[in-house]
């Protein structure tokens, strides 16, 4: 059983009840048994960090810096072992967990990197006698609370900026993928990261909640859907609570006439049934100029319908699994409603067969219609699941991807320059 970590030591949570974590494509492989962490365990170790604080916000940037860079480092040398972790508790591919590991590299080396720039502005005056200058100091301590799809790159994305400025961290990771998380507490304290500074409390809800509550706690970055965002950013607004709320997309790919439809149909496939479209940023839906719709399917069905599905481990693999069951069966849920709005089913859209225990595979969906219609088709399904729409002309295609609530990136594909430009 692998434990919180708080402090600079391994701790065992006050509740003594223990979680599961399984590989999603075998749920009788039981990779290990993590806490079920509450609110006692989230004020021991919200304690601790805001004990560390004062020392680490003295400490200089530079000197910070090194510690994050010593982490890049160490997480080079566990590649490997961070891929498998990855891979084996949250479904991808090795090869996107090795993906994910090289961009949480990165990620660490570019906020060392802003180290310097962490010092005082000048500000001008309208009196010439009058100097201003700007400082830059670390709120206290704050509270992050991740998902399972990139369980290493979005910790990573928020704890290296919080530690860079002098902020002590207590990082609430998903229940259904907390090894990665444990591997990153032992990198950080490998490299030099004073007790305190970092800490990790394993669990789900109530440990979640009672970071979001706890009145020491200065600032919170959430990872996750609108409705626990809502919740989070509600539930400090009291005490003017801090919040970074990284949510979810319905992105888009528009396909004009011009386009080259090759590197279109490659672009979907990746976008949309990477990691099993289990990851914010997935393709979920495509607007394609109907005078190229029919080429663009039928150069796109047989590429998806091609795609094979098995473990992560598997390097013959082209699609993981989904993550539990409860996806699995939201997943299909989510089709069947679009389905029932009038959307014309053009592939998958049913579990696939895979694994010893038939494993939680769904097939690479696609539909077509009026998807407008259906308040599903414009939510994020979280699953390999995307939508295609007609578009007479490039006005109508930009009009179209405008029409949801949410979005995080468009992809635009067309041979003119110009038609890209506009756009924009």
């Amino acid at each position: 059983m692998l434990r919180n970590f708080t402090g600079g030591a391994w701790t065992r949570a006050e509740s003594g009840v223990v979680r599961a974590n399984v590989d999603p494509p075998d749920a009788s492989d039981v990779i290990g048994e993590f806490p079920e962490s509450g609110g006692v365990d989230v004020e021991h170790a919200v304690g601790v960090a805001a004990d560390a604080f004062a020392a680490w916000q003295a400490l200089d940037p530079v000197r910070r810096a090194g510690h994050l860079a010593c982490a890049a480092r160490l997480l080079e040398e566990w590649a490997d072992r961070f891929a498998v972790a990855i891979t084996r508790e949250q479904g991808e591919l090795l090869a996107e967990a090795r993906a994910e590991v090289h961009g949480a590299v990165a990620a660490l080396d570019f906020v060392a990197g802003e180290a310097r720039w962490l010092a005082r502005t000048a500000v001008p005056t309208v009196d010439d006698r009058t100097s201003a200058f700007s400082f830059r100091r670390p709120i206290g301590v704050v509270g992050l609370i991740t998902t399972w799809h990139l369980p290493l790159a979005t910790p990573v994305r928020k704890l290296a900026p919080a530690l860079l400025a002098g902020c002590t961290v207590v990082l609430k990771p998903s229940p259904l993928a907390p090894l990665t998380p444990a591997l990153l507490a032992e990198v950080l304290h490998e490299a030099g990261v004073p007790p305190g500074v970092f800490n990790l409390v394993q669990g789900d809800a109530a440990a979640g909640e009672a970071l979001v509550d706890h009145p020491s706690v200065a600032g919170v970055g959430f990872t996750g859907s609108r409705r626990v965002a809502a919740a989070v950013h509600c539930a400090g607004s009291g005490r003017l609570l801090r919040t970074e709320l990284d949510l979810a997309g319905k992105d888009a790919v528009v396909v004009l006439d011009d386009a080259d439809l090759d590197k279109a149909v490659a672009a979907v496939a990746a976008g949309a049934f990477g990691q099993a479209g289990q990851r914010y940023g997935a393709v979920g839906r495509v607007v394609v100029d109907r005078r190229v719709r029919r080429e663009f399917l039928a150069r796109l069905l047989p590429r998806v319908a091609s795609l094979r599905l098995g473990p992560g481990m598997d390097p013959r693999s082209e699609m993981g699994s989904l993550v539990d069951e409860e996806h699995v069966h939201a997943c299909l849920e989510a089709v069947a409603k679009v389905r029932a709005g009038g959307a014309e089913l053009l592939s998958g859209g049913d579990r696939a067969a895979g694994g010893p225990l038939g494993g939680r595979y769904v097939r690479p969906t696609i539909l077509a219609g009026d998807l407008f219609a259906v308040e599903t088709a414009v939510e994020e399904v979280f699953g390999p699941v995307v939508g295609l729409v007609e578009a007479d002309g490039p006005d109508e295609a930009v009009r179209l991807v405008g029409n949801v609530r949410t979005a995080m990136s468009v992809a635009v594909f067309t041979t003119s320059r110009t038609r890209a430009l506009e756009a924009v």
